[in-house]
């Protein structure tokens, strides 16, 4: 029996917990936040078994922020939710973030290395050879915020070529400081080793086409689910994969499989 795709349990490779302070007003930054509870309550809302965060601690106010604080407060956080699973934050401007990453990514709950070229104010460009080298040596998935000047999708290619080993996950598809959505997919199209993925983490991953051309132009096998959870409604997000003009086994690649593969989560999907 084939199970409604709104049924199947999804996987959130993109999402937060904590106080969100990037914005102005107070009321805004209020609307971007989410503790635990708020996480795993739109998840549920969304039909999402596992979503993996990071703290917004050790991403805001950019150029402020405490990485190293946030990665021990997602650690405590992930070990008492069930359903949550983490991604530990390296800033290389900051070089104890390294030490905790080689700890915690010898934990299970700890599926891979977050990295914000725009919140930590550094260019890829610069330090990627770096982080490339760091998650090659513990074999490490990279998540990374894309899109900006610090990190345009295009700029991540040559070290994703040159550590083949390295699985890299651009997130936000459709997101480009320029107008153009098609950063992510083309930086997908011009790797050499088939080891960059995108995220439907973004605003524009709503409009109206963009998930369906991007599955058209680099197959569903590159794009993972990921909500941006607090920043944005979580079944909102759930909802444009599940009305998305594509294959059911495409939305099914997306929602979970993908996943499950890339992430090796198996034997932690029971966590």
């Amino acid at each position: 029996m084939i199970i409604p795709i709104t049924l199947v349990q999804a996987i959130d490779v993109h999402a937060h917990f904590g106080k969100y302070s990037n914005r102005p007003n107070a009321q805004l930054n209020g609307f971007m936040s989410g503790d635990a509870e708020v996480i795993l309550q739109r998840a549920r809302m969304a039909g999402t078994e596992l979503s993996i965060v990071s703290p917004l601690q050790a991403l805001t106010p950019r150029g402020h922020n405490d990485p190293v604080t946030g990665n021990r407060s997602a650690a405590d956080v992930v070990s008492k939710n069930q359903g949550l699973l983490q991604w530990v934050v390296i800033d290389p401007l900051k070089p104890e973030t390294f030490e905790q990453a080689a700890s915690m990514l010898a934990n299970p709950r700890c599926v891979g290395i977050k990295i914000h070229p725009e919140e930590h104010c550094y260019s890829i460009r610069e330090q990627g050879r770096v982080l490339f080298e760091f998650a090659a040596r513990h074999q490490a998935v990279i998540l990374t915020h894309s899109g900006e000047g610090n990190s345009m999708p295009e700029d991540f290619v040559p070290f994703a070529d040159d550590f083949p080993e390295v699985r890299l996950i651009l997130a936000h598809l459709g997101c480009g400081h320029d107008g153009d959505p098609t950063h992510q997919v083309r930086a997908i199209q011009a790797g050499k080793q088939g080891n960059i993925f995108v995220d439907t983490s973004s605003a524009q991953s709503l409009m109206p086409h963009l998930i369906e051309w991007a599955v058209a132009e680099v197959g569903a096998e590159r794009i993972l689910y990921g909500t941006d959870s607090p920043l944005y409604f979580a079944p909102m997000q759930r909802a444009r994969i599940d009305h998305a003009e594509i294959s059911e086994n495409d939305k099914r690649c997306i929602l979970r499989s993908n996943a499950m593969r890339l992430l090796d989560l198996k034997g932690v999907t029971s966590l």
